[in-house]
This record gives structure tokens, C-alpha cells and sequence, in this order.
């Protein structure tokens, strides 16, 4: 067992599995020459995906060192920690590959596993609790301790790896069609508060409102902003489950009070502010400088109400 201390906190890393920082072996027969270092190089570690467990600490610790899944670290609940510091566990060393995307894709690349460091959430996700004919759906809450851990975290991780804000990521993001986690109670906006991530600014919200005031553009134009955006959608303009997976990760994150992943003027809003923030470039293609409102109802999309 190891113990590390991070910027902003003094964050205790219990340590699972292989220690950070082991030199590899040497092969037999020769010597390797560590004398003369390259400043030619970078991290291999483009995105940080955030996931829940689904589980207990105990569970997803026995899940998490087993032999089919994986992720590097592991944030407990802290809730009666005697610690002086919060516990976040680290499984996998983080240059190692972790068991953690799948099949997963975002802003043209796919296979993330290859170029991410997963982090699981102690967290219990979904409660599906059935009324009558259908179930209601509550989502357990991320406690305050167990986020300001992750903050202090994450501030580690982007700084050592340059992350840019739009490669954090849920698992939702880059899997939107087999994957819901982190989920619509995950505080997004906390950590956008605290430095981390990205959220649209009220400036560009109001821009857009006014411009999809009349309704939300073309299913083709709005699944060309997804893609844009980073999601793996193509812009066919049919209601297709990547799509309705993509509008759905993306309402869970910055609309959570309605993420039924349905096409509507709000979410065009939020995708447009967005884009304008952090990828001006994409409003250079003509069809998303001026995308026009919803003109034809879209096969099995109800169209939000206008004005």
C-alpha cells in the first residue's frame, strides 16, 4: 500500500493491484540506455470517461479486480471515512489499459479503452420502482464528499495529461446506445463550477433561443450537430437509435430534468451554445450557421411546442 498526496487536496490513493511508476524489465542480452531522454512526446491519455457502479464499494471492488472489466480508479462514497483524507482506490496503473468503454466512440475516434482512463462511482444508479402500469425512476444522488474527491482527481488527471474540457466524458457519451451512466443525477455542473469540463454560456443560450424560438431544426441538420459535437451519429435524418441514444446522453448532461431523448428546440439551444463555446469551427459548415426551424413532423418525433 502507497500513499500520494495531489494538488488542491490531500487525496490518499489506496493502491490495487500494480504500483504507478514500475520501469519495465530490461531484456535479456542487452542494455537499455536510459541516458539520453526525447522532449519529443506526449500522454497517450486523451479522455476521462466517468462511470457509476451500479453496485456497493465491496461488490464493485470484486467486479473491478476481477477478470472481465476493469477501470483505474475507483471513488468510494467517503460517507464515515476516519481517514484524514477522502479514499479513492487505483486498480489499474494508468499506463495500462483498462476493461472499462467498450465499444465506444467520440469526435472521430473510436476503441477508447486505447486512449482514456476510465473512473467508476460508487453509485447505485437507477431505482425502477413500479406503479401500476409503469415504473417510476428514481437515481441515487452522488454524495458532496465523494464528488469533491473526484475534483481533486480529476484536476490531477487533466493537468499530468492535458485533457481539453470536451474529452470528459460520461460513458453514456461515447456508448450512447448500450450506456447510461454516469446519469441525469450526476452533478455535471458542479464540476463545470469547479474548473472541469464544459457548459454553454447564458449569452449563447439566449442567441439560440431565439433563433429555434420558432422550433428545433431538421432531424438531418440536428443529428449534424451531434456529430459535430463528438457523437458517433450520422446525419441521415431518420429517427434512428443512435440518434435517439445521442439526444438522450446529451439531455442527461446538460438538460437532466428531460432526457427522454426526443428532438426539441431546447436541446438544439443547449447543442448550439455549445458548439459556438468550444467547437466554433463546426459553425463554419453552412447547414449548422444557419439551420432552419423544423418544417415537416419527423416520423415518430412530436415536434415541441412552439413559441
Amino acid at each position: 500500500m502507497r500513499f500520494g498526496t495531489l494538488p488542491c487536496l490531500l487525496l490518499v490513493l489506496l493502491l490495487s493491484g500494480c504500483a504507478g511508476g514500475q520501469r519495465p524489465v530490461e531484456p535479456t542480452g542487452v542494455t537499455i540506455d536510459d541516458s539520453h531522454s526525447s522532449r519529443a512526446h506526449s500522454s497517450r491519455v486523451r479522455f476521462l470517461v466517468l462511470h457509476y457502479t451500479d453496485e456497493d464499494e465491496a461488490t464493485s471492488l470484486e467486479i473491478l479486480t476481477g477478470p472481465r472489466v476493469s477501470a483505474h480508479y475507483l471513488v468510494p462514497r467517503q460517507s464515515g471515512r476516519d481517514l484524514g483524507a477522502p479514499r479513492i482506490y487505483r486498480l489499474v496503473d494508468e499506463s495500462r489499459r483498462a476493461w472499462h468503454a467498450g465499444a465506444s466512440a467520440w469526435a472521430g475516434r473510436s476503441h477508447l479503452n486505447d486512449s482514456s482512463l476510465g473512473i467508476e462511482l460508487v453509485n447505485a444508479g437507477p431505482d425502477r420502482t413500479p406503479i401500476e402500469t409503469a415504473p417510476t425512476v428514481a437515481w441515487a444522488p452522488f454524495p458532496d464528499d465523494q464528488i469533491t474527491a473526484l475534483i481533486a482527481l480529476l484536476r490531477d488527471l487533466i493537468a499530468r495529461h492535458d485533457i481539453a474540457p470536451t474529452n470528459l466524458l460520461g460513458h453514456a457519451e461515447i456508448a450512447p446506445t448500450r450506456k447510461i451512466d454516469p446519469g441525469p443525477a450526476f452533478p455535471w455542473r458542479r464540476l463545470y463550477a469547479a474548473g472541469i469540463g464544459t457548459w454553454p454560456l447564458e449569452a449563447d443560450l439566449a442567441r439560440y433561443r431565439r433563433l429555434f424560438a420558432a422550433g428545433p431544426p431538421p432531424l438531418a441538420t440536428l443529428q449534424r450537430a451531434l456529430a459535430a459535437w463528438g457523437y458517433a451519429v450520422t446525419p441521415s435524418g431518420e429517427f434512428d437509435r443512435a440518434t435517439r441514444g445521442a439526444l438522450r446522453a446529451f439531455q442527461m448532461r446538460y438538460r437532466p430534468a428531460d432526457h427522454r431523448g426526443r428532438p426539441d428546440a431546447d436541446t438544439a439551444v443547449r447543442l448550439w451554445a455549445l458548439l459556438a463555446r468550444y467547437r466554433p469551427e463546426a459553425l463554419s459548415d453552412p447547414a449548422l450557421a444557419s439551420p432552419g426551424s423544423l418544417s415537416a413532423v419527423t416520423p415518430g418525433v412530436t415536434p415541441a411546442p412552439r413559441g
